[in-house]
């Protein structure tokens, strides 16, 4: 009996030992890695233990040694991306472990909000148009696309883990799906020919202070640290820095090219303060992933068209958007893309608007152009230039809209006001004529000497107005009445 105990005991403690390094969700089968650079992979073990890990594509073996806390990030030096799947051995600590089906591509972290959140399944009574065919249709993304799905959670303290493993592009898991972020990936990865990896780490309903951590949040005058540690599931999306702590903090060492944001519903209002604190939230989160030079890109989505608090036609809503144009615009590497024209009749109180595709393929668009040099596509809306009043009629001169925009008559979405602040819809004239500066010329018969010019500066924008490869174009005032 003794001697059965003694065999008991050894096994138990060879148990221990092959189970002594821990990985978290994120670092295991079927995850991607970016390609050409030196990606993390990481983990806990007994403190001062060595770590040797190789990746199959080289057989290179880095070391390292885990820290006072047990904590251990290696290095791996990535090759070009293929669709070829890999190994990573990682021994140590009595432990040798192999990560299978590893793929090198391009990774990219989605966050913010419920828009980012959704599902291609849809949410209650909310569906994504053309979910279904997305669905039927992942499994040719099999090998090329996989999500990691992070779970909504919050915490009032820094969180060394979170779940949200990878899954395959297949009809069994693409349902749950970051719709946006899945389709920005199968879109970037027909374009570039390599895997493409998203990470949705966003939560329905939080504000920007929730992705930002204490030390910054707690000198905001308008936020009460307190909400952070009272816990109420039904707000728990409301409360300061607990997603950042709980979602963002646990992924920080995944090597990712950039980030797709999709968020600001929460911050309607507070517009004021909205600009500075996105851009203070991009530059915390590439501090946070070790890019001191800001290399990371951030493309955001601009908010969608819905009622909000103050009514169908008043701008609470257009003030949150100038925010983040403004944000976009003050911070290097960062993008805005534009959603305004992505809204349909009669869901102007559905803060989730169907057409997910079309904002996935813009932020793709946007990446290839931006990040990996694909020549001959568009990804910024055409804009403001200058505006020339001249009595009762004012000249609307664009940015990215010189070639002329379309349609090429019946331009819908602008106002002008004199004197008395009071807008009036616009009739616009597409100045298109050959030879000659294209333009926009505005008038109205209430107006005799226009002194402010809008496009679609309300909640609910109506709008037509695109350039030449249908981008919409951003919504602006002359005015800061």
């Amino acid at each position: 009996m003794k001697k059965i105990n003694i065999i008991a005991m050894l096994m138990a403690c060879a148990g221990v030992s092959q189970a002594a390094v821990t990985l978290p969700d994120q670092v295991g089968d079927c995850m991607v890695l970016q390609r050409d650079t030196v990606a993390n992979v990481w983990g806990w073990a007994s403190p001062g233990a060595e770590i040797v890990v190789t990746g199959d594509w080289n057989n290179v073996p880095v070391k390292v040694k885990a820290d006072k806390k047990g904590a251990w990030k290696a290095g791996l030096s990535t090759p070009a991306g293929s669709f070829t799947p890999h190994k990573v051995n990682i021994k140590g600590d009595g432990s040798d472990l192999t990560l299978s089906d590893v793929l090198i591509g391009e990774v990219w972290i989605a966050s913010g909000q419920s828009n980012m959140e959704m599902p291609l399944a849809g949410f209650w009574s909310c569906p994504v148009r053309g979910a279904n065919r997305a669905i039927a249709e992942s499994g040719n993304y099999k090998g090329r696309v996989r999500v990691a799905t992070l779970p909504l959670v919050g915490t009032p303290t820094l969180q060394d883990k979170v779940a949200g493993a990878w899954k395959e592009s297949e009809p069994a898991n693409a349902p749950q799906f970051t719709a946006i972020g899945y389709k920005f990936a199968c879109t970037l990865s027909d374009m570039l020919g390599v895997p493409v990896g998203v990470i949705r780490a966003a939560y329905g309903g939080s504000k920007v202070e929730g992705w930002l951590p204490k030390e910054i949040v707690k000198d905001y005058p308008d936020i009460d640290m307190k909400d952070a540690e009272t816990y109420d599931e039904k707000l728990h999306y409301y409360r300061p820095t607990v997603m950042y702590n709980a979602m963002l903090y646990p992924i920080s060492n995944y090597t990712a090219k950039g980030f797709l944001w999709n968020q600001g519903e929460s911050n309607v209002g507070k517009h004021d303060t909205y600009a500075d604190r996105l851009s203070t939230m991009v530059k915390e989160w590439r501090r946070l992933w070790g890019d001191e030079k800001g290399e990371m890109s951030f493309y955001s989505v601009q908010l969608p068209g819905y009622e909000y608090g103050d009514g169908l036609y008043a701008t609470s809503g257009a003030l949150l958007r100038e925010a983040q144009q403004k944000a976009m615009d003050m911070t290097p590497n960062c993008g805005l893309v534009t959603s305004i024209d992505l809204q349909e009749p009669g869901q102007y109180r559905q803060i989730h608007p169907a057409l997910k595709s079309e904002i996935g393929e813009r932020l793709a668009w946007m990446a290839a152009a931006k990040n990996y040099g694909v020549a001959g596509i568009k990804c910024d809306s055409p804009r403001l230039n200058n505006v020339e009043l001249k009595g009762d009629k004012a000249e609307v001169y664009l940015t990215g809209g010189e070639e002329g925009v379309g349609p090429w008559q019946d331009l819908k979405g602008f106002e002008v006001a004199g004197d008395d602040r009071v807008f009036y819809p616009a009739q616009a004239v597409n100045e298109a004529v050959w030879p000659g500066t294209p333009h926009i010329t505005l008038s109205a018969p209430e107006v005799k000497e226009i002194k402010a010019v809008r496009y679609c500066f309300r909640n609910w924008p109506e709008g037509n107005v695109t350039d030449l490869r249908g981008l919409p174009l951003l919504p602006f005032r002359s005015d800061d009445w």
